[in-house]
């Protein structure tokens, strides 16, 4: 069975794959997997260097500035580094021992067209809450934290095309909630 954990920025995602541990389901963490493969990964290195410059990798150390300001600087730039990277991650998820998948942009990457998922799980929490968490996670401002929120899809749309909901708005029980939704899930 394979399924995907998805929620915008600030929904606490990360923190409900914490409490799946618990539970001892280990979830494949899509960010950390790409910053990974972009170390390590030969392949993956040569088609950054052939898409955005020999500059990008300086003695096979990714330079950051270099990559985000390419990704920055057009939608096509982010779409064709996605289009190296996504299939890169998916092809790792698959061959991993992983069930479970976080990944914050599943929908707006397309991501959930390269894994065949048989449950999706969307993460939710009302806009102030999520806010707040980028705000303090990052140390940024109210209005950055705004617009990194509203580069990604709705949440209502994320939702809309998941199977299960798990509120994480700081009243609603998790635990109570990850449980029923794990019984639903392997019944």
């Amino acid at each position: 069975m394979r399924i995907a954990i998805t929620g915008g920025i600030g929904s606490g995602k990360s923190y409900v794959c914490q409490l799946l541990l618990k539970h001892g389901i280990k979830v494949y963490d899509c960010d950390e997997a790409a910053k990974r493969l972009m170390r390590t990964s030969l392949s993956l290195q040569h088609q950054l260097m052939q898409l955005v410059g020999d500059d990008v990798y300086i003695n096979k150390v990714l330079q950051k500035p270099v990559l985000a300001k390419f990704l920055l600087a057009s939608d096509e730039n982010k779409q064709a580094v996605n289009d190296i990277v996504h299939p890169a991650v998916a092809l790792d998820y698959l061959k991993s021992d992983y069930e479970w998948l976080e990944s914050a942009i599943l929908f707006d990457s397309g991501f959930y067209k390269r894994v065949d998922f048989d449950k999706i799980v969307c993460v939710t929490a009302p806009l102030s809450i999520r806010v707040e968490r980028v705000m303090q996670r990052d140390n940024i401002s109210q209005e950055k934290a705004l617009e990194w929120i509203h580069r990604q899809l709705p949440q209502d749309e994320v939702l809309s095309r998941s199977d299960y909901e798990i509120v994480n708005d700081g009243k609603q029980d998790l635990e109570k909630q990850i449980t029923l939704l794990l019984n639903k899930i392997y019944k």
